[in-house]
């Protein structure tokens, strides 16, 4: 066992549960500063100690740089009292929180989910500005010093080289957040609850705000209304549901059900209910991540329609994988005809149900041992 590590992590999520849970199968002793905790089927061992700094409030730009700048320095005088001889994990929540190696003497690696200074641009600000080019000189002289830099993707990576040697970049993919296994469509409640014993379903469940493409769905509902076997579900809330419910009602599209957000446990019951699970992304995101939600979708052994550039990180993972199709959000037709060949042709469709649940074993929560990092 080693001595002692500090991970800072204003909003741990449950995938950074089972990293900080990683860390204390191997450290004597893990303090993890954070505001909020988020678990789900796996919860927070109770051998780290959980030191707690201000909570991020993303209200609005204001709030989020507030919160941010109170809880870097809450960390930072922690590590500067209680941090001496610790391994230090900085993840970029708050974006600030590595700046603290800056005047610390500490060993430390750096997990970068959110890459600064590059996502101000989403806020309008350019990079010949003065923040953008400090913090571009900040990350070159800390990313040198870390020992590591570990990041979500290929895309991600390929941003972080600008700043560092791509020797010290190590890209761990993410992981399901609960633990699933396919539920058989003859034991599904969701499956009885719905009337969807004799269908194909085709399964949007996430966010419907602005930025996701999920009015392409509607749209292929319309270009199928004919195949009264294949019916659309929609799950989930956003600004954008209350005009795609009303596009559906002008169209009368009775293949299209929408539903809000489902309780945790019935998570794998509407997942397993999915012939075919649709997953949007934005353009400005599609080259660096891909939603963990993927990796559940895959759990249930569930084939994958993406909608995004065919060349995004989501778009490689299933030609990868042989698990789904990508397109762009403007092949509307392409993806109505692939969605009619998985429905039609059984043998094509059980190949990638089969791809899917061998991809999932790729995606375990067994990842998260690879952050654990010794000094």
């Amino acid at each position: 066992m080693k001595s002692k590590v500090i991970i800072v992590n204003q909003s741990t999520g449950y995938l950074m549960v089972d990293v900080v849970n990683a860390y204390s199968q191997e450290y004597d002793e893990v303090v993890l500063l954070a505001g909020k905790v988020e678990e789900h089927s796996r919860i927070l061992s109770s051998k780290v100690f959980l030191y707690n700094i201000k909570t991020y409030n993303k209200k609005n730009i204001f709030y989020r740089i507030v919160t941010w700048l109170i809880s870097f320095f809450q960390s930072f005088f922690y590590l500067l009292f209680h941090g001496k001889g610790a391994m230090v994990v900085y993840v970029t929540n708050p974006p600030l929180s590595y700046f603290s190696s800056l005047f610390l003497k500490n060993k430390f690696i750096i997990v970068e989910y959110d890459i600064y200074p590059d996502a101000l641009k989403n806020i309008g600000i350019r990079d010949n500005s003065l923040i953008f080019k400090l913090w571009t000189k900040i990350n070159r002289k800390v990313f040198k010093k870390a020992d590591c830099i570990i990041t979500l993707s290929n895309g991600m990576a390929n941003l972080l080289s600008k700043y560092v040697n791509n020797s010290k970049i190590k890209v761990i993919p993410n992981w399901g957040s609960i633990t699933m296994n396919p539920v058989s469509k003859v034991d599904n409640p969701f499956i009885k609850e719905h009337h969807l014993e004799s269908k194909f379903v085709v399964m949007y469940s996430g966010n419907i705000g602005y930025t996701h493409h999920v009015e392409t769905i509607v749209e292929l509902a319309s270009l199928l209304r004919n195949e009264p076997d294949i019916h659309f579900m929609i799950i989930g809330d956003g600004g954008k549901k209350a005009d795609l419910i009303k596009l559906a009602e002008t169209q009368r599209l009775i293949n299209c059900t929408f539903l809000d957000w489902l309780p945790a446990d019935k998570i794998v019951y509407s997942l397993s209910s999915a012939d075919l699970s649709v997953v949007t992304l934005t353009d400005d995101t599609a080259f660096v991540s891909v939603p963990s939600k993927t990796y559940n979708i895959l759990s249930v052994g569930s084939p994958m329609l993406c909608v995004a550039p065919e060349k995004s990180e989501i778009g490689q993972l299933v030609k990868k994988e042989r698990c789904g199709k990508c397109y762009d959000k403007s092949h509307v037709e392409e993806m109505m005809n692939f969605i009619l060949q998985l429905k039609s042709d059984k043998k094509y469709y059980t190949e990638m149900t089969k791809n899917a649940l061998k991809a999932s074993t790729h995606y375990t929560f067994a990842n998260a041992n690879e952050y654990v990092y010794y000094k």
